[in-house]
């Protein structure tokens, strides 16, 4: 019988260690990454209209990605009889963080790009931690040397808006600056729902700029198999995830939470089903504020779901036990 290598070496629990990404290996020279995911800190909330404190949603995640670092050859799923992320078949690595300038955006967004240009020349899908949504500006900006992208979007809000008082890079703004890029081909917009940060003529914009627009809603009425017939086929997609677009009775660390949102398997089947579909490109995921997260659920939500996610997406390559 063989023997995994915990049991020859460190047992390395989940509270023991370093909280890189799922207890990955670092690589802080980026010139040097060698992995098939690369998971890098965007720890930046300048953007934020109410509560700060997504800037610290780097740390929680990571530290709660920790339960998750399984300790052995993968993570196996019996409902899907599948060992998700096999050490010999998939390598991830934590990057570190982007450095952040405080009170400038725009250098700020600058340094986030730049880690992920890095990944992306290194051939590895980036992982990005938000973080608040604006980061998703800089993210989505780096695959303009890419094929096009169609962007899947998971949020309460819409976050369609052009320009408020000379704010262009802000929380509100991302969906409406990655509809400005040429390599974006379109939009599918879930989760939406109830008063919004954008107004009608945003939407209006959206639908204009090619974008599906669903709240929660809409999403149950069509179950997920309708859902997925919304987004195009064999399309590469980026992910953008705001932990808002959950409800805040399972996410409550969050800046701006909406009531009636997602359940956690409503969005993992879609997710599930949209790696079947075309190929995941590039995540983010924001808005994890951990000082609204006393138990610690938003962080553990958001690091499960990113780890069952990159389960998928390598599962769908042939990555997978």
């Amino acid at each position: 019988m063989s023997k995994h290598g915990y049991e020859s070496g460190r047992l390395n629990l989940p509270f023991v260690g370093h909280c890189t990404f799922g207890k990955q290996p670092v690589c802080l020279d980026w010139d040097a990454i060698d992995a098939d995911i690369a998971v890098l800190g965007a720890p930046f909330d300048m953007g934020t209209q109410y509560r700060a404190g997504a800037r610290f949603g780097p740390r929680s995640i990571r530290e709660a990605s920790t339960l998750f670092s399984f300790g052995h050859d993968g993570a196996y799923d019996f409902e899907d009889d599948v060992t998700y992320l096999p050490v010999d078949k998939v390598r991830m690595v934590d990057i570190g963080d982007a450095d952040i300038i405080h009170t400038d955006t725009i250098r700020s967004h600058d340094n986030i790009e730049y880690g992920v240009r890095k990944i992306l020349k290194a051939g590895a899908l980036p992982v990005v931690l938000g973080g608040d949504h604006s980061v998703h500006i800089p993210c989505i900006r780096a695959f303009d040397d890419q094929d096009p992208v169609h962007i899947v979007h998971i949020d309460a809000h819409l976050d369609f808006v052009d320009e408020r008082h000379g704010v262009r890079y802000g929380h509100g703004n991302p969906l409406r600056r990655a509809s400005e890029l040429n390599h974006v081909t379109g939009f599918t917009q879930l989760g939406i729902r109830n008063v919004s940060s954008s107004n009608r003529q945003d939407y209006d914009a959206a639908r204009k700029a090619g974008s599906t627009i669903l709240s929660v809603r809409h999403c149950r009425e069509l179950g997920r198999d309708g859902v997925l017939a919304k987004v195009p086929d064999g399309a590469r997609y980026y992910l953008t995830i705001d932990i808002d677009g959950f409800d805040p009775s399972i996410a409550p660390g969050t800046g701006t939470p909406s009531h009636g949102g997602f359940l956690y398997y409503e969005v993992l089947e879609i997710l599930q089903g949209l790696t079947g579909k075309g190929r995941i490109v590039g995540i983010d995921l924001v808005e994890v504020a951990p000082d609204y997260d006393h138990s610690g659920s938003t962080a553990f939500l958001a690091a499960q779901l990113l780890m069952n996610v990159l389960g998928f997406i390598f599962h769908a390559q042939g990555k997978s036990s």
